[in-house]
């Protein structure tokens, strides 16, 4: 509301205990336009003000004569401008024997507004009960803005620090719900059209995927091209049942919004029977009936708003705009977590693609990390050589596309050297070479084994990785004691570990992706991993699942295992 703006009548209480004076005030305001509430004396005045606060209609002003019989008007004025509820009541005191200025300064300090000495002319009484009134709901709509705004930067926050789409449209609908005081649903649809929504704690969840599928085209079509921000109002019977509240059929407020590269687009959806009133330059402008993405014409029955933003703009439609600025990277980063995806499903062998070895048994897995992470440079690798399997697990440091790409290149570039090289030494000492060759700045783990499959001998080589884990076939687990610098720093390297494995003995090899936990030591993990390892079932298969189902849920980083056990 515009308080600058000469307002409607206003609801006036007038607390007098004198009948003719309270007949003359009230008949002057009347008038005026004003509704007015007679009351005979302050008991009945805090009386009166608890029913109107619990109906949610307390009067616009409160005029009091300072002479009460039961109390004086100041005291009165003192209690109501004590209590929170009804503390911002506007009290203007009126008196015809307490005139002097003593009288007028212990009214102000009691709290009231103004003071008014009676009989005065109609004209000023006016003049002071709209005066009043202006100035409270001036004040109203300041603390209502101010409220509006500290609740707006902290949903702007909090969407700000969304990891991934699904948290960004549900970290916005509770903004919008907490902003908008009614149930919101927000939908951010990127550039393909896949959409993503989120809800709002106060309403329940729909379990109809349709329904929001459903809302995602409608908001698709009535977007259309548009950038910017604006607003329509769609009808009941075109909007899906049930999505603000459980069966009911409800119109839809909606805000779109997109960012200026126009890949993001962002809808928050409220019930539009109490859509919040507009703060800024008059009112909306109702234009034509827009045409969606298809060039067909929208149901008439769709309103659209069009916004111009202006300085003091609604804040659901500042949520909007934030809401589809955050997207942007979030849909840029999951355009290249996919490509780095492609390529690390397209170059990790297929578990039906492994060596087919006499005398070896192998399982791989590779489980990426959880949605809202960064995908990584994980990988795993076995290669027949003339001297037996190779087998290498790996990580390129850094969660990239980049990453992603020298993985690969350390995967070609492992294959290509072990056609003349197979010893694991002399292969990481290459690996070290090229990537200081190619990508001074980038380095990588990896831990490399040469199995002979006759004679179970094993040499290892690692760098920077975590050791391999030797689960013996009697029981009991422990780490080969082997180690070394990280590839890509041009460091001198120990020479590689020896073991012999037993018939039965499993060789397992991880990435710390699966037993990486922020806040927790590394050396406690590995011990974890050695115990669980140790109890896990006989069999590859049964080690791999065992020890993903007790460490690989959600985890930040990519996961890559490979065990191997000689038949």
């Amino acid at each position: 509301m515009n308080p600058y703006v000469k307002q409607p009548g206003a609801t006036v209480m007038v607390v007098d205990d004198v009948p003719a004076s309270r007949y003359a005030m009230g008949a002057v305001l009347r008038r005026a336009g004003h509704d007015v509430v007679p009351v005979a004396s302050a008991g009945e005045a805090l009386i009166e003000l608890d029913v109107r606060l619990r109906a949610g209609a307390l009067p616009d002003v409160a005029l009091v004569d300072v002479g009460l019989p039961d109390m004086s008007g100041f005291e009165l004025c003192r209690r109501v401008k004590a209590r929170p509820s009804t503390a911002a009541l506007p009290v203007v005191h009126f008196s015809a024997t307490a005139i002097e200025a003593g009288d007028r300064c212990r009214g102000l300090d009691a709290g009231a507004d103004a003071y008014l000495t009676v009989p005065a002319e109609p004209k000023e009484i006016q003049a002071v009960v709209q005066a009043a009134v202006r100035r409270a709901r001036r004040r109203t709509a300041t603390e209502a803005l101010a409220h509006w705004l500290t609740l707006l930067s902290e949903a702007i926050v909090t969407v700000q620090t969304a990891r991934c789409l699904g948290e960004l449209a549900d970290a916005a609908a509770a903004g919008a719900s907490r902003l908008m005081g009614m149930p919101a649903v927000v939908f951010v649809i990127g550039p393909d059209g896949e959409a993503h929504h989120g809800t709002s704690r106060n309403r329940l969840a729909l379990s109809d995927a349709d329904a929001y599928q459903e809302a995602a085209r409608l908001i698709t079509r009535i977007a259309g091209g548009r950038g910017g921000v604006h607003s329509t109002v769609v009808p009941a019977a075109l909007w899906p049942t049930g999505l603000f509240r459980p069966g009911a059929q409800d119109d839809a407020h909606l805000v779109l919004a997109s960012a200026q590269e126009g890949r993001a687009r962002v809808c928050i959806a409220t019930p539009a029977r109490a859509a919040p009133p507009r703060s800024g330059a008059g009112p909306c402008r109702h234009a034509a009936a827009p045409r969606g993405a298809s060039g067909h014409d929208e149901p008439a029955d769709a309103r659209r708003h069009d916004v111009a933003l202006p300085v003091a703009a609604l804040p659901a439609e500042r949520l909007a705009q934030a809401t589809a600025l955050a997207a942007e990277p979030l849909l840029m980063y999951q355009e290249e977590r996919n490509v780095a995806l492609t390529l690390q499903h397209s170059f990790l062998p297929l578990p039906h693609r492994l060596p087919d070895v006499p005398g070896v048994d192998l399982v791989v897995r590779y489980v990426p990390a959880s949605r809202q992470a960064e995908i990584g440079g994980d990988f795993y690798a076995a290669l027949r050589t003339r001297g037996g399997v190779l087998t290498a697990v790996g990580d390129v440091v850094g969660h990239s596309l980049d990453a992603a790409t020298v993985m690969v290149e350390i995967r070609h570039a492992l294959r290509a050297y072990c056609v003349e090289e197979s010893g694991p030494g002399a292969l990481a000492e290459r690996l070290d070479r090229m990537l200081l060759h190619y990508h001074p700045e980038v380095t990588a783990t990896v831990c490399l084994a040469l199995v002979d499959p006759g004679s179970g001998r094993v040499r290892i080589a690692n760098a920077g990785h975590i050791p391999p884990v030797i689960v013996r076939d009697g029981g009991g687990a422990e780490y080969v004691p082997v180690d070394g610098p990280l590839l890509g720093l041009g460091l001198d390297r120990p020479g590689p570990s020896e073991l012999v494995l037993g018939p039965g003995d499993r060789l397992l090899m991880v990435t710390d992706g699966l037993i990486e936990t922020r806040g927790v030591d590394l050396g406690t993990s590995m011990e974890q991993l050695r115990t669980a390892a140790a109890d896990a079932p006989a069999g590859l298969d049964a080690l791999c699942d065992t020890l993903l189902g007790r460490f690989g849920c959600d985890q930040e980083d990519d996961i890559a295992m490979l065990a191997l056990r000689l038949g």
